[in-house]
Formats: C-alpha cells, structure tokens, sequence
C-alpha cells in the first residue's frame, strides 16, 4: 500500500472519529446538559478511549466550541458562513424578494441544526463561565453575517427605497434568531414550511417596496 493511501486511510478514520466524539457530545449535552456530561460519558456513546477526546479536542469547553461551530456551519469544513455557497447564492439574486426567499431558506436550514444547540450552550455559560470567554467577539458574529446580507438587499431592485442597512440588518437579526424559531417551531410546532412562509412574508413587508411585496 502507498504512503498516500496510508495517509488517506488514517486521515479518514480520524474524522470519522471525531464526527462520532461530536455527535455523542450533542446527544449527551443536549439529553443531560453540558454541566451534568463528563468526558467519560462522551467516550463510551462514541466508542473511544477517554484519552482520545483530550487529544482530539483538549478538553471539555473546546469540545463544546468545536460542536457548536460544527453545528451552526453542518460540516466540519474551516469556511465561513459569508463564504458558504447558500449565502453567497443568495446575495447574487438579482432582487429583493428572490434574495429574501433563498436568504430565509438558507438561514433555515442553519436555524434547524443550531437552535438547540444554543440551549446547551446558554447552560453551559450558566455552569462555567469560561465557556463565554471561548467566543471573545466585540460584535456578535451572527449579526455581522446579517449585516452583510443587509448591505446587499437594499440596493437591489424592489427593496424599499428608504430602508437602511442598519435597519434590515436589525430586522433579519430579530427575526431569523434561534429565539424566535425555537419559538413558533418548537413550543408552538410549526412545520419548516409554515415557518419559512411567515418569516419571509414578514420580512417582505418590512424591507420590499409596495408594489414588489404585493407581488
């Protein structure tokens, strides 16, 4: 056999070792919470030796950090969410409303998987306050992804003619917030659909200009 295919080989098996060490965590956190989890929990759900973990991830926050980054993103590929192709498909539309529609569809999909974790992680902040310092921002990063979607909605054609950026971007970051979803499609069972329907609507209204949001 190869060095390459050595390589491959070993380089595959420790993803999917660490996808598996990932997966027992967000089971466990989200079952028991992060506080009640130990690491030994973690390593007999994913099958590997506790030793494993410490040296995959280093310790318990940075599990957490690492599951939580994979969560919001879907993967564990190192690119950012403006650089993802949902979000950059969805500013190139060639209007406002048809940015909307992919925007809302896009951001969804990142709602459904990082929701719940957000839960585990507000726990997890209760528990050990180290755990917020391991995302030291100014500015919420889930704002600034907003932001730039704002910059872009506003000056396409049918977007309303006096809606700053600032404010689209407070009204994509209100209304697409994993508080608010959890909200209609948790407590009150909303079907992705019905959600997705009502968040664009609203939005609509709020950011399209008369005659394109009767459309």
């Amino acid at each position: 056999m190869s060095d390459v295919k050595r390589i491959s080989k070993r380089t595959q098996k420790a993803r999917e070792t660490r996808r598996r060490i990932l997966q027992a965590a967000l089971e466990l956190f989200t079952q028991d919470g992060y506080g009640a989890t130990n690491l030994q929990d973690v390593a007999e759900r994913a099958g590997v030796a506790l030793q494993t973990i410490y040296f995959v991830f280093g310790n318990k926050r940075t599990l957490l950090k690492e599951l939580v980054d994979v969560t919001i993103a879907g993967d564990d590929e190192p690119t950012a969410t403006m650089d993802r192709p949902w979000y950059v498909d969805a500013l190139a539309a060639g209007t406002a409303r048809d940015m909307l529609s992919a925007y809302v569809a896009g951001t969804t999909s990142v709602l459904e998987r990082a929701a719940p974790i957000g839960r585990v992680l507000d726990g997890a902040r209760a528990s050990d306050p180290e755990v917020a310092a391991l995302w030291s921002h100014d500015v919420d990063p889930r704002y600034v992804v907003h932001r730039g979607a704002a910059e872009a909605l506003v000056g396409k054609p049918g977007a309303r003619a006096d809606a700053s950026a600032e404010e689209a971007a407070d009204l994509l970051y209100g209304l697409l917030s994993p508080e608010l979803y959890l909200l209609f499609a948790q407590e009150r069972g909303w079907p992705r659909e019905r959600w997705e329907r009502w968040a664009e609507a609203t939005l609509r209204s709020q950011l399209c200009s008369d005659q394109d949001r009767r459309r």
